[in-house]
């Protein structure tokens, strides 16, 4: 990543995208880096520390207006809609995850721009190993998430392919951060667990206490992202996506390792059709590829990510900013 690059990052004012542009403006400094929302107000963070857009992703005439006003040569495209929101509004999730990835992908092709976008563990679904999920297993999602997931990968490995487009991925577990509230995935219990163990000490979680899925904490996320973005093209042998494993663990363990710090929080069981979600996915990925390809290793565990948060959520709730 040079300094003399602009980059745009979609879905700004998302989970990972809201931390992803600080991180980026502390590296290369606000200027150079355009956050892009469309329906949220922006942090008070990214407003004041660089330029904000706010633009639909879907309409290719207002992203490529917005790319071409800032010459951007990388677009970090997070912008989507998440699995469970996505079985609610399916139609939604379709265009604004495929029309969304293939407009920016038709804009790095004729603007030879450096691309990143996640997938997830959501490509999986029905009949492959979910422990050590391989990298290459059958992909049968059972959610639209996982299946605009699924053809997402297989578009980016095309513009590689076909037009030489530098598209890079990594197929993300969930994803627990303390600056972001849930956002409507299936992993959302494990974020919210902690949000509501310090303003409330208890939660009611709409999967088993059984349930068990991999898992990546924030810092780790971010530097997956900027790890695979920062190597050299000839580096990345995968163009659809790479797995990514950092931990995992059940709603019990999880509960066992925050009581350690909250002894007072309480958890019931209400399960939703986030279950039949759940159950669908990988509980741990073999991510050895990425690991030998560009150099993941993520820092964090269960028990670390737990202090950190804890910590973290408390100074907020002190500051009445929780």
């Amino acid at each position: 990543m040079r300094n003399d690059e602009n980059i745009m990052v979609t879905g700004a004012t998302g989970q990972i995208g809201s931390e992803l542009v600080m991180s980026l403006r502390e590296r290369l400094g606000g200027s150079k880096v355009v956050a892009l929302g469309h329906r949220r107000e922006p942090p008070e963070s990214i407003a004041r520390s660089g330029p904000f857009e706010r633009g639909d992703v879907t309409i290719f005439s207002e992203l490529k207006e917005i790319v071409e006003r800032h010459d951007v040569s990388q677009i970090y495209h997070l912008a989507a809609v998440l699995s469970a929101v996505g079985e609610k509004e399916p139609q939604r999730a379709w265009d604004m995850n495929m029309r969304g990835l293939q407009n920016v992908l038709e804009l790095a092709r004729a603007n030879k721009t450096k691309v990143f976008w996640p997938s997830s563990i959501a490509v999986f679904g029905r009949g492959y190993p979910r422990d050590l999920t391989p990298q290459e297993t059958v992909l049968l999602p059972t959610t639209m998430y996982g299946v605009t997931k699924v053809a997402g990968e297989l578009l980016c490995d095309y513009y590689n392919r076909k037009y030489g487009v530098d598209v890079r991925s990594v197929r993300f577990p969930g994803i627990i951060s303390a600056d972001t509230p849930p956002g409507g995935g299936t992993t959302d219990y494990a974020v919210a667990i902690f949000y509501e163990a310090i303003r409330h000490k208890h939660y009611e979680c709409f999967v088993r206490p059984d349930t068990v899925l991999p898992m990546v904490y924030m810092p780790d996320c971010l530097e997956a992202i900027l790890g695979i973005m920062g190597v050299e093209p000839s580096s990345i042998r995968r163009r659809d996506a790479y797995n990514l494993n950092s931990m995992s663990f059940s709603v019990s363990e999880l509960v066992k390792a925050i009581q350690r710090f909250v002894p007072s929080l309480e958890v019931s069981f209400n399960p939703d059709f986030r279950q039949d979600i759940a159950d669908s996915w990988p509980r741990s990925l073999d991510d050895r590829a990425a690991r030998h390809d560009w150099g993941w290793c993520p820092k964090y565990d269960l028990a670390a990510m737990t202090k950190d948060m804890i910590a973290e959520l408390t100074r907020k709730h002190e500051l009445g900013q929780l």
